[in-house]
């Protein structure tokens, strides 16, 4: 059996591990398959690859990313018939074929053509015409479709006969959780994890702590991790944001890390202040995996991740007061969430542990292998999925 699959990124960020276990899962269940990972270049990603794929192939990619749709637009359109043709023929020679995002436009246009051997794998909730363009193209695929949250299936509205299923990403168990380990007595450790970028709110998140009694900020120790995605000019805004507020006691910058565990050991709180819509929010289960409840905004898939006042916390996106007087309680009143940790752990296991996760996607797999449709609803694997968020 030949199976390809094909992802848009190079790095380790959270699409990428996400992209990682998928193919991780496809090796143990045909361990005598064919495994072509095609990326459009070579970076962190590909070290982790190399122990489950047969090969690892570096072609040119037809990636639809905001800042590249005027260039596509006009001289970029000379290149997409080779780069549809080029997704053909692997098509035809695959079984199945697995495309991790909707934003890789060259295999979604050859999909129609071999759409009962395609699956795709939609991660992100874009906005305005962009949204427009990956609804039109997922549309126009026709084959079978896994959303990594309702939110996410909500924004793409596909046909409601092939409405595709929601699996939620699963996230290897990193063994024995943290447990409470904080009750006043040190600054209270807040990581912020992800890539530099205008929708993951690095901005907010350094306005709330500006915010903040100066008796209360020194009783905080904040990590931000991450790097810009060839954007340095987007780390300097950062770094003199955080300069200009007087907060580089408070306030630790450090770059891009391909195992974050370090991070997540250190950590009592995790926060994810996202500005936009995530279409999930793989920082914050992490974090739960860990036994660490997190922050994060209401918006987008978040709410779907946390158990508000239960397992974490929700604030408006974009809101830095109500981020700072959440911040505010959590470091003056440890006793109010001693068991958060506890609770956002078994949230984990529950929903979002790998098991769950292999065995939806693996059926939708099995699916199209078999020649039957991959678009009919189901909840994740044998389990269900959870109550929708109340308002």
């Amino acid at each position: 059996m030949r199976i390809t699959c094909v992802h848009q990124g190079f790095e380790l960020y959270g699409s990428d591990r996400s992209f990682i276990e998928t193919v991780r899962v496809m090796r143990e269940t045909w361990p005598s398959a064919s495994i072509d990972v095609i990326l459009p270049r070579h970076g962190p990603i590909v070290a982790p690859l190399e122990l489950v794929a047969s090969r690892i192939l570096v072609e040119p990619l037809w990636i639809l990313r905001r800042r590249d749709l005027p260039r596509l637009a006009t001289l970029g359109l000379l290149t997409l018939p080779v780069a549809v043709g080029r997704a053909l023929l692997r098509m035809a020679r695959s079984d199945l074929v697995y495309v991790n995002t909707s934003v890789v436009a060259d295999y979604l246009l050859a999909a129609r053509f071999f759409r009962r051997r395609c699956v795709v794998h939609i991660h992100e909730i874009p906005e305005g015409f962009v949204r427009t363009v990956l609804r039109t193209l997922t549309r126009w695929s026709a084959c079978g479709i896994i959303f990594n949250s309702r939110a996410t299936q909500r924004a793409f509205a596909p046909n409601p006969e092939r409405p595709g299923r929601v699996v939620y990403n699963g996230i290897a168990n990193p063994g024995r959780p943290k447990g409470a380990e904080y009750c006043g007595d040190r600054p209270l450790r807040l990581l912020m994890l992800g890539r530099i970028s205008r929708i993951k709110g690095q901005d907010v998140m350094v306005e709330a702590m500006a915010r903040l009694p100066e008796a209360v900020r020194d009783r905080i120790a904040l990590r931000i991790v991450g790097s810009a995605f060839e954007d340095a000019d987007r780390e300097r805004v950062l770094a003199d944001a955080i300069t200009e507020a007087g907060l580089d006691r408070s306030i630790e910058r450090l770059p891009f890390a391909p195992d974050p565990s370090e991070h997540f050991r250190w950590a009592d709180i995790a926060v994810v202040p996202s500005r936009l819509p995530e279409s999930l929010g793989r920082v914050a289960i992490e974090a739960m995996a860990y036994g660490i409840p997190p922050v994060v905004s209401d918006i987008g898939g978040l709410p779907e991740v946390v158990e508000d006042g239960v397992s974490g916390w929700l604030v408006p996106p974009g809101d830095s007061g109500a981020l700072a007087q959440r911040l505010m309680t959590l470091v003056t009143e440890p006793e109010s969430w001693t068991e958060f940790p506890a609770a956002a752990r078994r949230r984990y296991c529950a929903i979002f542990a790998e098991e769950a996760s292999a065995a939806g996607m693996v059926a939708c797999f099995r699916e199209v292998l078999d020649g039957r449709s991959a678009g009919a609803p189901m909840d994740q694997g044998s389990g269900t999925l959870p109550k929708e968020p109340s308002r």
